[in-house]
């Protein structure tokens, strides 16, 4: 490194107001400017989303009433079914659900799942092991009656990636079976060490379970992976998705909530899970939130262009530090989750410190490794949003277990997931664990 960087008065900005070594700056200028032409596709993708959802408000007739407040049971609240409306529009499907009371992505999944299966059916996990919180919904380490899908007498395979780490067609066509009601898969990292499933390794999935019996439903776990592609796992039929307000179809205006979208008939199954039997999707009150909920879709594409732009940058930087990285460097993105593997728990916990240092919220505040609910190990988490654990705003974590992996995500603004990551680079340069 020759220690000269760039002159300009941003990056005096940063050296002289938040101390950072002139050698962190010429690191993250290197990287960014070998993503000049991944960024400007990533531009272009953007584009298309944001007119794609401006056509859905369009299409629906958006208007200042579908703002008001509804009170009590929330019967016909118009400003309820026209967020749903959209979400209908946005991602190419006959019926959503969009609710404040879907308290996040695994709720969203969970009530996916026990909508559409009954005892003695079999769900298959097509991607591999879901993510952590997911097995605890399963029930793959449940010593007693906890309520969840095996406890119910529900029957469950996972169908492991390829030494590839891609999805095993072969596998999958022989796990099915004639119980099997469900293929799911997750397109996101998780905790996994693999990079987020692609689009067209989800529909060569969907297409293989469909050719072999088109009444197995196939489902998707879209967390962090909306607006990244021009395309969603609907739009080439998968049959039903799921997943959280406050990653990025919520913009990082969503106070809370998760969505389901998919065919009619299976999201009114799982209307009858979210509430009770014969009362479904007709009521169930917003809380005056809709006006954030579709502000936050509305910003969404630009939003998630900011968080996948500061992951490849993360990634590119770790990379050429000597780190393993997944995705790999200037790959093609399938969600917004960039993951280091550190192999060293110093290393893992300075890098969330610094993320949550950089933060606009609690940024005075060191997180340390605790016991979550719903995770098998301790785990570390730089979460200084806004909205509490919102995932689109800048934030890290990390189980804490070998090989000592963090996974980064997020950014509101470009701006800010640039900075998070010269951040946690300039921690670990001067506390000498890099």
């Amino acid at each position: 490194m020759t220690n000269k960087v760039s002159d300009s008065i941003y990056n005096d900005y940063l050296i002289n107001k938040f101390g950072i070594s002139p050698r962190t700056i010429e690191i993250a200028e290197e990287a960014e400017l070998s993503l000049k032409d991944e960024f400007a596709h990533l531009d272009d993708i953007t584009s298309i989303n944001q007119l794609k959802v401006l056509s859905a408000f369009q299409d629906n007739h958006i208007n200042a009433t579908h703002f008001d407040w509804s009170t009590g049971y929330g019967y016909d609240d118009p400003g309820r079914a026209a967020v749903e409306k959209v979400y209908s529009s946005v991602f190419n499907t006959e019926a959503a659900l969009v609710r404040p009371n879907i308290v996040n992505g695994t709720h969203a999944i969970a009530s996916t799942l026990f909508g559409i299966l009954k005892p003695g059916e079999e769900l298959i996990y097509a991607t591999g092991c879901p993510y952590d919180t997911l097995e605890t919904v399963i029930g793959k380490h449940s010593t007693e009656f906890t309520g969840t899908l095996m406890d119910y007498g529900i029957l469950y395979k996972e169908v492991p990636l390829t030494s590839e780490l891609d999805v095993d067609l072969n596998a999958i066509r022989e796990a099915i079976s004639g119980k099997t009601r469900v293929v799911a898969m997750q397109r996101s990292t998780g905790y996994d060490w693999r990079p987020a499933i692609s689009l067209d390794s989800m529909r060569k999935v969907t297409e293989l379970v469909h050719s072999i019996d088109p009444d197995i439903i196939v489902m998707a776990d879209n967390c962090y992976g909306e607006f990244v592609d021009t395309i969603e796992p609907t739009d080439f039929g998968v049959d039903v998705i799921a997943g959280s307000l406050i990653k990025n179809p919520g913009g990082g205006l969503a106070l809370s909530g998760g969505y389901i979208c998919g065919r009619e008939d299976l999201v009114k199954r799982i209307s009858y899970r979210l509430t009770c039997p014969g009362i479904g999707d007709e009521c169930g009150l917003t809380f005056g939130q809709n006006r954030n909920v579709m502000q936050g879709l509305f910003l969404a594409p630009k939003v998630t262009n900011a968080a996948v732009k500061g992951a490849m940058l993360t990634g590119v930087i770790y990379d050429s530090l000597g780190y393993e990285v997944m995705p790999r460097a200037h790959s093609k993105r399938s969600d917004i989750i960039q993951a280091i593997r550190f192999e060293n728990p110093d290393r893992q916990v300075a890098f969330c410190q610094a993320v949550q240092a950089a933060s606009p919220i609690d940024s005075y505040v060191t997180p340390m490794p605790w016991d979550m609910p719903g995770y098998q190990d301790q785990v570390v988490m730089a979460a200084g949003a806004f909205v509490q654990g919102s995932s689109i705003e800048l934030s890290a974590d990390a189980p804490l277990r070998e090989p000592y992996i963090a996974y980064y995500q997020g950014g509101l603004t470009y701006e800010h997931a640039r900075f998070g990551v010269i951040k946690s680079l300039d921690e670990l340069i001067k506390r000498g664990l890099i």
